[in-house]
């Protein structure tokens, strides 16, 4: 019982850090864009907090941790709907549902990082999406999408079973590149924002608030120490602590790298890239930081933080625009991560590697397909983008009718 309440402590202190992520990528996410669009990506963040935790409630969370039957294919369980309290024979609540925590712990965790993958996408759409159709979208990927996706492997099914069994410890793919897929579906889809590219050329449009975006990756880097630290699922204080420093080490190699090589390219010491390269490493290192030596942490942050930078690049080359660089961060980044794990640390192997291209592969097909087909229906009939005088007038004057400084102009002296 003391093991158990030691474990279960430290996964609902993990909880909570994954929780204040959520200020970061809101943080981050405003900090980028445009005064004007403030309201509208906060609104977005807290309707993805709040609504994708009662999802997870109502069906996620069975749909992704699915009793498979003897015959069951292991690509789609059950649909039961609503939480359940484990009860012993006797009627009494269940204290050993797992070694290391309860299920209302397991839950809770679990669904701090449902909502993760519908963030990711409303950085990539900021400026320009309507809000209901995000909504719309929100509800379908982080309700059944994300589920069905997360089941394949932490759920125990097809990609668990195979011989070498694909490996992402803390979600490189089954968060990162979900999200990342369904980001670069709808940047395709919308279309870039006025004035993004003109005659041929890419124009820069600043951020309103730098200072804010710093804080939210700070932030996020934070909250990192409980989704990768509460990934381990126990309190083991050696597997623990390797875990929180392999983490740490891939963000700052990750940001050094981002920073060096955007200065030898563009000749200015950018500190957007450095905050993505940090990021770039944290999602790298997420697939395993468990297996992973410091030095093999440092080599897969390096690579994610130039990644990173001729990502942004590629990107802005083929026309996409993506004002928070999500595609790079969460999508290049992601897969480069998983496929790490069969190059590095204590799994590495050709077997291994086969069955990393393998998950990537899978969740690359079923994300772009379901993904596609939730926003290109909702573009044939609703609408995903604002209009003209919508987009250049403001997001929260127009869906919202508020400002969020309204008693400071940018222009004023």
């Amino acid at each position: 019982m003391e093991l158990l309440t030691t474990n279960n402590v430290w996964i609902m202190i993990c909880t909570v850090l994954v929780f204040f992520m959520h200020t970061g990528f809101a943080f981050l996410e405003i900090g980028l864009t445009r005064q004007k669009n403030t309201i509208n990506i906060l609104f977005k963040n807290i309707f993805i907090i709040t609504v994708g935790l009662l999802l997870y409630a109502f069906v996620g969370f069975n749909l992704m941790y699915p009793t498979w039957g003897a015959n069951a294919s292991g690509y789609l369980g059950d649909f039961v709907f609503g939480l359940s309290s484990p009860l012993t024979t006797e009627g009494t609540l269940d204290l050993t549902y797992n070694e290391g925590y309860t299920y209302w712990t397991d839950f809770l965790f679990q669904g701090m990082f449902a909502a993760t993958a519908a963030t990711i996408v409303s950085g990539a759409v900021a400026e320009r999406m309507k809000i209901g159709s995000f909504m719309v979208f929100t509800i379908l990927y982080v309700g059944f999408v994300y589920p069905i996706a997360g089941s394949w492997k932490w759920g125990g099914g097809f990609l668990d079973k195979m011989s070498t069994p694909f490996y992402d410890f803390a979600g490189s793919t089954l968060v990162h590149s979900v999200g990342g897929w369904a980001a670069l579906v709808a940047v395709c889809l919308l279309g870039s924002r006025i004035g993004k590219f003109k005659n041929g050329k890419i124009q820069a449009i600043p951020g309103h608030n730098i200072p804010l975006a710093t804080a939210g990756v700070l932030i996020l880097w934070l909250g990192w120490f409980g989704f990768n630290g509460g990934s381990v699922l126990s309190a083991d204080p050696a597997l623990t602590s390797l875990t929180l420093v392999t983490t740490c080490l891939a963000a700052a190699a990750g940001g050094v790298i981002a920073a060096l090589v955007s200065t030898f390219m563009y000749k200015n010491l950018d500190l957007t890239m450095f905050l993505n390269g940090i990021l770039g490493g944290l999602v790298a290192i997420t697939a395993g930081a468990d297996v992973m030596s410091p030095t093999d942490a440092i080599l897969i942050g390096a690579i994610a933080g130039a990644l990173i930078v001729f990502g942004v690049s590629l990107i802005d080359k083929l026309k996409l625009d993506d004002p928070v660089g999500a595609i790079a961060v969460h999508l290049v980044c992601g897969i480069w991560g998983t496929l790490a794990v069969g190059i590095f640390g204590n799994l590495a192997s050709g077997a291994q590697f086969l069955s990393q291209l393998i998950g990537v592969v899978s969740y690359a097909v079923f994300c772009l397909a379901t993904s596609f087909i939730i926003l290109f229906t909702l573009k044939k009939t609703i609408g995903i983008r604002v209009s003209e005088k919508e987009e250049l007038e403001g997001l929260d004057a127009h869906e919202h009718g508020m400002d969020a400084y309204p008693d400071f102009r940018l222009n004023e002296h």
